[in-house]
């Protein structure tokens, strides 16, 4: 899958995604090695990882697919169609459902209804049964896993539209559109909800947070500004989730800055850096964790974004944005591998292969360990104790 969505016809070149990964490419030399993933590399070892269960939810994988928990289940969906309901101790299957349509996101839930969207652009409900509640169609393609909370299925749409369904009834409640650049980023990203409001990051390096009950937009921030002449240049898009704690909110964008706002006061931004990240970042009570497009991992202090360490040990494996656990921050990489770095200096702690090939949807932290979603479309829970 391209990691760009074209708004108007633009003369770009094929090797154009190679902005991202840098990868292989023809405007590169066979023997230019720069951009090739780094080979693992040994380490003392820090901490103890286990493979605690894995269970197949589908066929396939995608930046539009991450699982979301909720209490002691799992809710997750595969391109295939395949939406499911997942044991969060076990793995076991509690139900499964054919969306009868190929998916490109999922699954939004928050245990009471649980909502895809297909390539259609057509927005799914189900109970928490597995039985269809409705159905409805979007303004344009959905390529982002649905929020579902406060009664609602909110989605956003490629024609830079955030749109409110009931989730009882599937009816339009409330909808909000702003301009958009001609070229996007097609990576993961994730709203998420907080004390009422929809925090959303948007294409042009914009942050918005809407009241969730009236769709009125509550307050718009900058995480970067674009820069240069050409489309390309100028691509400057949030990327991943906004991360909140306490009073901060945290954001990162390509070709952009790393940027934490403290929203008691109106979204000040209390601190920025230039950075350029392609997959978001996690923040803990202490700092924050984001991998730059090289996938180079950087933490910053949360409270005046000092320079804590870097770690390039990974340097071009194609990273997930990162989550923080209690001893160590975890990546996944582009050949199955999640790696566990020290939350204090950045040294490698730990790896488990959990094969799948590529991961590319963002780990998650739950009371069992490190949730994983693979690129072939297994559930992955990894034990951290």
């Amino acid at each position: 899958m391209s990691m760009f969505a074209f708004r108007r016809p633009l003369v770009v070149a094929t090797c154009v995604a190679a902005l991202l990964s840098l990868g292989a490419c023809s405007l590169f030399s066979k023997s230019d090695t720069r951009y090739d993933p780094a080979p693992l590399t040994d380490y003392k070892p820090g901490m103890s990882v286990r493979q605690s269960w894995s269970v197949s939810v589908g066929s396939g994988g995608g930046l539009g697919f991450f699982p979301t928990v909720v209490g002691d289940a799992i809710y997750a969906a595969a391109p295939d169609g395949t939406v499911g309901k997942y044991d969060l101790l076990s793995g076991r299957a509690l139900w499964r459902t054919d969306a009868k349509a190929d998916l490109t996101a999922g699954a939004g839930s928050d245990g009471t209804t649980t909502v895809v969207a297909s390539n259609g652009g057509d927005v799914i409900a189900f109970d928490d049964s597995g039985k269809q509640k409705w159905k409805v169609r979007a303004s344009s393609e959905v390529s982002d896993p649905p929020l579902v909370g406060n009664g609602l299925v909110i989605v956003r749409t490629g024609d830079y539209r955030i749109t409110a369904f009931d989730a009882r009834s599937g009816d339009r409640v409330w909808s909000v559109q702003r301009p958009g650049p001609a070229l996007a980023l097609r990576t993961t990203s994730q709203m998420v909800m907080a004390e009422g409001l929809v925090i959303a990051g948007l294409p042009g390096g914009k942050m918005m947070a809407i009241n969730s009950d009236s769709g009125n937009v509550q307050w718009e921030g900058t995480v970067a500004t674009p820069k240069g002449g050409s489309d390309l240049e100028r691509l400057n898009d949030v990327v991943g989730a906004p991360r909140i704690v306490g009073s901060l909110m945290c954001a990162v964008a390509y070709q952009g800055r790393i940027v934490c706002f403290d929203v008691s006061q109106g979204g000040r931004t209390v601190w920025a850096k230039d950075f350029s990240g392609v997959v978001g970042l996690a923040a803990d009570e202490t700092a924050v964790y984001a991998p730059d497009q090289h996938s180079v991992v950087y933490a910053f202090g949360l409270r005046d974004g000092t320079n804590l360490w870097k770690q390039d040990a990974l340097r071009n494996r194609h990273l997930t944005a990162p989550v923080a656990l209690a001893q160590a921050v975890a990546v996944g990489d582009y050949d199955g591998y999640v790696h566990f770095l020290s939350r204090s200096d950045g040294q490698l702690l730990a790896r488990l292969s959990v094969g799948g090939g590529a991961i590319v949807s963002p780990l998650q932290t739950t009371s069992q360990g490190v949730l994983v979603q693979t690129g072939n479309g297994n559930l992955v829970m990894i034990g951290t104790n």
